[in-house]
């Protein structure tokens, strides 16, 4: 394990931070993530165990969410009768009859996949014992999970009773979505769950065999099988557990129970599993570490948030995606929003391309349910859904939860009309070919998904006042509804429609049967050709000719203006102080979206001046409500020599889950935060960029940094970069 820049700790335990806790220190391999709760349990925790693509849809819900698994961390302990637990009574009671914990530290080894709990424990006979609690999802076999559990004997001679046991009455914070859940046992002590969800009919297996020195007595109870082992500890002896569970799900196999059991039988001991895990992550941190020199916390933060992106990513799936809490939390549901294609993706593509190809596949895979919302709301083409889950159809709830202080509930439009999301997975698709030339999937996927977005967006604009206008629409700024064009929205709508040209070209001269063939298929006639660059040559972007300044959409300028900063410090944006009625009526911005813009297309914008402009106006308009907004912030900053603002904001995009500086770090990692922080070093501080001769570097590092080296791939080849001053 390396330094302690490759680390994080909780010292000493903190039991009001419990759930903040449980979601940083998530351990994850692209098929599941699973949150830190305790192996023992403790009051108000959410254990969860997040598997890719296992959704489904409750009675009590009005949306399917992700299906919170059985957990399979469950580990409990007694000495001399005393059950280990994080009680911290006072330490003049000498023998407290519940135990005391004399020591605790728990730390999250980000190189190597590594979650280590050390708790220093004294029973109350008077005997003390270290217990080490590892864990770890192997990345080199994506449906084993590991534990092992050290017990040493301090003082006295302790008797340790340990019980391993898989618990299958979690539930997603209160719903169930598991039916006919079933506990067995074997002769030589495996046990094993199996269960079904009650609506989507997914099924599950999930195996676990322990060892330990002495014997083992199974109990099979009703959703928590268990075996028992005790043992005797001389004086300053020890004793060391491992617990083995393998877990398959029917999107895997049709056997999921008979697979997970078969996988234990064939498993080599722990240290070659436990090499070959770290191996893989010494892979992977080869090709996605940034190397910061002269800022140790910005160093840090963005381990902490690469380890978080690739923990969450797919590595042989391309049939699911990332959920905008990653798969380390209850929050949005599991749902993926745009805070794929345009935040986690980015860093996939430039440094792990077939995990971002597998994202894109996904795309590709519900291309009938985004033809499908298109056809609903009388378009044509391929409309993608702002929320989605497995089966590809809109998923965004209509309504909110009930709000204090009144409960009043709020209607969520996001999944009528913030429909730039077509052109954001487009812009992902483009990406990736740029920087991989993979012509194999453009042909075959990716240039579809392109061009029948770019076919719906044909028949979504309005030709009003003599030039094309998109109305009633959400941007990215989601403090304002039903607004008439968005610039971001009618800017990307243009370059997307430009790229689409583009694309037909390049299929013709180069992939010409893909093109004769997506021509066909998606009636891509001259007729509909000619209005695309009519719509490109006449698409309305709002600007102000004599502030030269883009205008975020129609009507922006003559709502109340509210002083962001007047309302400093606070946790979270002001849209809660304000209101939703007055939020919508002012110029409080939620997130980027002009400067979103500006980060995504450069100078395609505009001008120097006009960037400049844009974000004098923008920037101090933004309350950064959403966690993504501060990395994008730091980009364009950084592109415009802001330094100042620039490293403020990559401090603040650092913060947003290693500090909670949203409040919320309980329902989730903010998986776009965490994308967006990689983009800010990599495409702002370092400036890296594609030009005709390929990738290069134009630094405006902050003043306190000597220096940033990263890789990315360009086409199947690993280039390395050092930004210095």
């Amino acid at each position: 394990m390396k330094n302690r820049l490759w680390s994080i700790k909780e010292y000493p335990f903190q039991p009001e931070k419990q759930l903040y806790h449980e979601t940083i220190f998530t351990i994850g391999n692209g098929y599941l993530g699973s949150r830190a709760s305790f192996e023992e349990r403790h009051d108000g925790d959410t254990p969860g165990t997040f598997i890719h693509g296992i959704f489904n849809h409750s009675p009590e819900m009005s949306v399917p969410e992700l299906v919170n698994a059985p957990d399979w961390t469950r580990i409990n302990i007694t000495i001399d009768d005393t059950p280990f637990q994080l009680i911290t009574t006072s330490p003049n009671a000498l023998h407290p009859p519940e135990g005391l914990v004399l020591g605790y530290e728990r730390r999250l080894h980000m190189d190597i996949g590594l979650l280590r709990r050390t708790v220093l424990f004294r029973a109350a006979t008077g005997n003390t014992v270290r217990i080490v609690f590892d864990r770890f999802a192997s990345l080199a076999d994506e449906h084993l999970m590991v534990q092992r559990i050290q017990i040493v004997a301090i003082d006295g001679t302790p008797k340790v009773s340990i019980t391993s046991a898989l618990d299958g009455n979690v539930t997603n914070l209160g719903i169930q979505h598991w039916g006919h859940m079933q506990a067995d046992a074997t002769e030589d002590g495996i046990i094993s769950l199996s269960g079904q969800t009650n609506q989507s009919g997914y099924r599950l297996g999930m195996a676990s065999k322990f060892t330990s020195p002495e014997a083992l007595t199974t109990n099979v109870d009703d959703k928590f099988p268990s075996v028992t082992s005790v043992v005797q500890l001389e004086k300053d002896g020890e004793a060391t557990f491992e617990k083995y569970t393998t877990i398959y799900t029917s999107r895997d196999t049709e056997t999921p129970v008979e697979i997970a059991y078969a996988h234990l039988s064939a498993l080599p001991d722990y240290t070659s599993i436990y090499e070959a895990h770290s191996t893989e992550w010494g892979k992977y941190w080869e090709s996605a570490d940034i190397q910061i020199k002269g800022d140790e916390t910005a160093q840090l933060g963005v381990r902490f948030t690469t380890y978080h992106v690739l923990i969450a990513s797919p590595r042989t799936d391309d049939d699911v995606n990332i959920g905008a809490k990653t798969l380390s939390g209850f929050g949005y549901k599991g749902h993926v929003f745009w805070d794929t294609e345009l935040f986690m993706l980015p860093p996939l593509t430039l440094t792990n391309p077939q995990m971002a190809c597998n994202l894109l596949m996904y795309r590709y895979k519900r291309l009938a349910g985004a033809r499908q919302k298109a056809q609903a709301e009388g378009f044509e083409g391929a409309m993608y859904p702002w929320e989605s889950t497995d089966t590809g159809l809109e998923t965004t709830p209509k309504w909110s939860d009930p709000l204090p202080p009144d409960n009043k509930r709020i209607r969520i439009w996001t999944g009528d009309i913030e429909i730039h999301i077509s052109s954001d997975i487009a812009y992902g698709v483009l990406q990736y070919w740029k920087w991989t030339s993979d012509d194999k999937f453009l042909t075959q996927f990716g240039a579809e998904m392109v061009l029948d977005t770019a076919v719906f967006w044909g028949s979504r604009v309005e030709e009003r006042n003599n030039r094309y206008e998109i109305t009633d629409v959400i941007g990215p700024d989601e403090y304002h509804e039903h607004v008439d064009n968005n610039v971001f929205t009618n800017k990307i709508v243009q370059w997307h429609l430009e790229q689409a040209l583009d694309l037909l070209l390049w299929l013709e001269a180069n992939a010409n049967e893909d093109y004769q063939r997506l021509v066909q298929q998606l009636d891509i006639s001259e007729e509909r050709l000619e209005k695309w660059r009519d719509i490109i040559d006449r698409m309305y972007i709002p600007f102000d000719e004599e502030k030269q300044i883009h205008i975020q959409f129609d009507g922006f300028f003559d709502m109340e203006y509210i002083p962001v900063e007047k309302y400093s410090p606070r946790v979270g944006g002001i849209w809660g102080y304000l209101g939703h009625e007055r939020a919508l009526n002012s110029q409080v911005i939620k997130q980027a979206d002009v400067v979103m813009l500006m980060a995504l297309l450069g100078n395609d914008v505009g001008s120097r001046e006009v960037m400049l402009n844009n974000w004098k106006t923008y920037y101090p308009r933004c309350d950064h409500g959403s966690s993504l907004s501060p990395a994008m912030h730091a980009w364009v900053a950084a592109r415009l020599g802001l330094m100042d603002d620039a490293t403020y904001l990559l401090d603040h995009a650092v913060a947003i889950d290693l500090e909670d500086n949203k409040g919320n770090v309980q329902d989730g990692i903010h998986g776009a935060a965490s994308g967006g922080l990689w983009q800010a070093i990599t495409f702002g501080v370092c400036g890296l960029q594609l030009t005709a001769d390929g990738p290069a570097i134009d630094p405006n590092l902050p003043e306190h940094w000597e220096s940033v080296t990263f890789n990315v791939m360009y086409r199947g080849e690993k280039r390395t970069f050092t930004a210095t001053h």
